[in-house]
Parts: structure tokens; sequence; C-alpha cells
């Protein structure tokens, strides 16, 4: 097998991005921002279909999407994430 490491770096850009744009869809989803969560959700959906049909041709390249995850995630919660609007009220005991 070989591997390209144009691809590897396109699949672990796009899952980055990919899940950059899920942690911001949750987000909107939590803060009840509908057309941000649509919005968000889209460009999630765009983005994962570059990694899908990457790997799919090639197993290594589920390597490159894990770390791309990884990096997508910590960089959009460490640097990007914004509080809720509105936070939630807090849980009432039980009777």
């Amino acid at each position: 097998m070989t591997v390209d490491y144009w691809i590897g770096a396109g699949v672990l850009v796009a899952t980055a991005a990919t899940d950059a744009a899920y942690v911001m869809f949750t987000s909107s989803v939590v803060s009840r921002r509908a057309l941000a969560a649509a919005n968000w959700s889209s460009v999630w959906y765009m983005l994962s279909s570059f990694a899908v049909i990457s790997y799919t041709n090639n197993w290594i390249y589920v390597g490159f999407a894990i770390v791309g995850s990884w990096i997508g995630a910590y960089l959009t919660l460490k640097y990007f994430h914004r509080e809720p609007s509105h936070p939630p009220a807090p849980l009432q005991p039980k009777a």
C-alpha cells in the first residue's frame, strides 16, 4: 500500500475542520439557535464527505482522520468555544 501524504494532510485538515464544525453545531443546538445549527450541520457534512471518500480507498488514512478529529475538537473548545448566552437553570431537587 502506498500513502499519498498530500491526501493524508487533506484528510487530517478535513477531519479537524469537521470536528470544529461539529463542536460549533452542538453549541448552536444547546443555545437553541436554529439557523446557526442548520448552517453548521451542512458545513459538517460537506467537510466529512472529503475524509470519508479519501480514507475508504485506503484504510491507512483513518489514522490521519483520527489525528485531525482530535485536533479539531481540541482547538475549537480551547480557543473558539463561546459560552451559551442563556445558561441553563440549575436543576431543582426532587421532592
